[in-house]
């Protein structure tokens, strides 16, 4: 069976793309920070869509050293066919009262962590010889900014143009790399991961709702799959049209 690892994938939109791929027959390499408590309830639901499970915990605020545990996952595993960076963090500071340590740590969880993950994953997969998919779940952030998220702007920025620098040096070796920029998510980062997105009422969002986790996973899963194999480069926004409102702004700024 095909490899795929996911970092943080224990809870949120990292649980939902391994459910997504144990579904589509990989098995599962993920890591995890927190949230303990739920993770035999993970490795159980992958474990019935039939995946071998391995797991690691990882701290990606303290790079580099945790990045080793790409290859560790991949070696329990076999090898390594697919790798989504999902693991990060944010934050919420006016740009003129972040400090140093904060802005260094978001950078360290949102841009140099997948830089160090996606590097062990895509010389993995150049050494195998057969290619491979690296997805990096970003942001609309990535595209946007957000007052108050310095940090967490410049990492999700600098991802999406890494991903792109990735794209073209790896594309020879039949490795794509792509983004998955998702908008508001029902997650615990968001603050709602027990509500149902279908129920909550977002007047600023074309769909109406917040997006739910799975939604965004099946993109990652597709562009995990044989069929995405022309596909690289790209950042596929996953917002409910959220960021189409930029220009409905500009129209009613102009009214």
């Amino acid at each position: 069976m095909p490899v795929a690892i996911v970092t943080g994938g224990n809870s949120g939109i990292g649980r939902a793309c391994a459910v997504a791929l144990a579904q589509r027959g990989f098995d599962i390499g993920l890591t995890w920070h927190s949230d303990e408590d739920i993770l035999a309830e993970v490795v159980a639901e992958l474990s019935r869509h039939g995946a071998r499970v391995e797991h690691r915990q990882a701290d990606f605020s303290t790079v580099p050293g945790p990045d080793a545990v790409i290859d560790e996952l991949a070696d329990a595993l076999g090898g390594l066919d697919a790798f989504v960076a999902n693991a990060a963090a944010g934050h919420s500071t006016p740009f003129l009262e972040t400090d140093l340590d904060t802005f260094q740590t978001v950078l360290s969880l949102t841009l140099v962590g997948p830089f160090l993950c996606s590097q062990r994953a895509a010389r993995r997969m150049v050494d195998a010889g057969h290619g491979g998919r690296i997805v990096h779940v970003t942001s609309v952030h990535e595209h946007v900014p957000l007052e108050g998220s310095s940090g967490y702007v410049a990492g999700k920025h600098g991802l999406g143009g890494l991903t792109k620098v990735m794209a073209l040096e790896l594309a020879s070796h039949a490795i794509t790399v792509n983004a998955v920029a998702p908008g508001e998510i029902a997650t615990k980062m968001t603050g709602n991961e027990d509500a149902d997105p279908r129920g909550e009422d977002r007047p600023g969002i074309p769909m109406g709702r917040p997006g739910d986790a799975r939604e965004v996973a099946d993109v990652v899963a597709l562009l995990c799959s044989a069929e995405a194999g022309y596909v690289t480069g790209a950042s596929y926004v996953v917002d409910g049209g959220m960021l189409l409102m930029s220009a409905q702004a500009n129209q009613l700024a102009m009214e």
